[in-house]
């Protein structure tokens, strides 16, 4: 079963508080259900910007627009990025109308659509970011299902493991075969599917662009491009370093992580639990996987990874509400405080310091300092109380 209703929720009340909300997610990851959603209980004007028909009905989009706006109407436009030539109409029509709620846009390529509207729309639009499903959003799934499986509905829902492999092949090719060229990156398909083969290496690390340049054959800024186009598609989360004057070398490369763990394992080949448990970095795939659960439950203003040359490091870096809360992610039956959380809790004077593991109870880590406790990936919910 699936629920989404705290999504819903943030959807309707940014629309209540802003002109216009951009929905922000990679493709398939529920958008347009949501917005349909929405859409169909407020009697919403719906146009998809994929769609013939929807695009034959804007030839003349300002006199489509401002008559529905003039009827009190929300408009939502699914993948607008494929009409950048509507921002600055889009502009006009909301200072024009002067109320919250009037444009609700969808789109997959979060890069392109901030671009395209970051001079048309600034103070203008709420950002929401959707990302697959999360283990709150599905709680009588398996954990062990979604971590292989990801977060895609359509993976997830598959009738087999291997049914949702073939599921998330597919979508990867229709990413590199469709997606990308109309973004603007004409790479041979071959070359991307080793790019993303690479990626998939690099999961978890910092990322060194001189090995892939190498390996394809290409210069270092034609890979960093590549890497670019996939963070903008929010198929990659290119994780920053934090660094502060500490008098120690600190790492300044990000870390490099596949966003959804399905599509790792389909580029890894692991199409059941058994070889993903056998996998020799099935750590790193645990570790993203919880990265990308904590972060949906923490909703951070900032997110950082922290690492020094010396080897002390942090995986996660969080800033919200003035705080600094560092986590560290353990796939153990019992962690335990380690002379790197140590250095961490002083050199970042960290505010809490949160153990994420795979056990199934809750404890403390210490009894003096900032507060570090050991709290199980399944049951997050101690992190949304402290946090929210």
């Amino acid at each position: 079963m699936i629920d989404r209703s705290d999504l819903y929720k943030a959807l309707q009340d940014r629309l209540g508080e802003v002109p216009a909300v951009a929905l922000l997610g990679a493709r398939q990851v529920g958008k347009t259900t949501l917005a349909q959603t929405y859409a169909t209980r407020f009697e919403c004007a719906y146009f998809d910007l994929e769609d013939p028909q929807s695009l034959a009905s804007l030839d003349q989009p300002q006199a489509v627009l401002q008559s529905l706006l003039a009827q009190g109407k929300t408009i939502v436009m699914d993948e607008v990025q494929r009409r950048p030539d509507l921002f600055p109409l889009l502009r006009t029509l909301i200072d024009r109308h002067q109320r919250n709620g009037q444009f609700l846009l969808l789109g997959s390529a979060s890069q392109a659509l901030m671009q395209q509207s970051g001079e048309s729309l600034a103070g203008r639009m709420g950002l929401i970011h959707m990302g697959g499903l999360a283990l709150s959003e599905a709680p009588t799934t398996p954990v062990e299902t979604l971590w292989l499986r990801g977060g895609y509905p359509r993976a997830l829902l598959a009738g087999s493991n291997r049914a949702a492999m073939r599921w998330l092949r597919d979508y990867l090719a229709l990413v590199i075969e469709r997606d990308l060229p109309q973004l603007g990156l004409h790479v041979p398909a071959p070359v991307l599917q080793r790019f993303w083969r690479l990626l998939a290496h690099y999961h978890g690390q910092t990322w060194n662009a001189a090995e892939p340049a190498r390996s394809l054959g290409v210069s270092e800024p034609t890979i960093r491009r590549y890497l670019e186009f996939m963070t903008g598609l929010q198929l990659v989360r290119q994780l920053p370093p934090w660094h502060e004057n500490l008098g120690k070398r600190q790492v300044k490369a990000p870390k490099i992580y596949i966003r959804d763990s399905g599509l790792l394992h389909h580029l890894w080949g692991t199409a059941d639990l058994e070889a993903l448990w056998q996998h020799p970095k099935s750590g790193a795939s645990w570790e993203g996987f919880a990265l990308e659960q904590v972060l949906h439950v923490a909703q951070p203003d900032e997110a950082y990874f922290w690492a020094t040359h010396a080897g002390a490091e942090l995986d996660l870096l969080m800033f919200k509400h003035g705080l600094r809360v560092g986590v560290e992610f353990k796939r153990m039956d019992a962690p335990r405080m380690t002379p790197s959380m140590h250095t961490a809790l002083n050199d970042l004077k960290l505010d809490a310091l949160y153990v994420v593991y795979s056990g199934e109870r809750r404890y403390s880590l210490n009894t003096t300092g900032p507060a570090v406790q050991a709290i199980p990936l399944q049951d997050l919910s101690h992190l949304h109380a402290d946090w929210n």
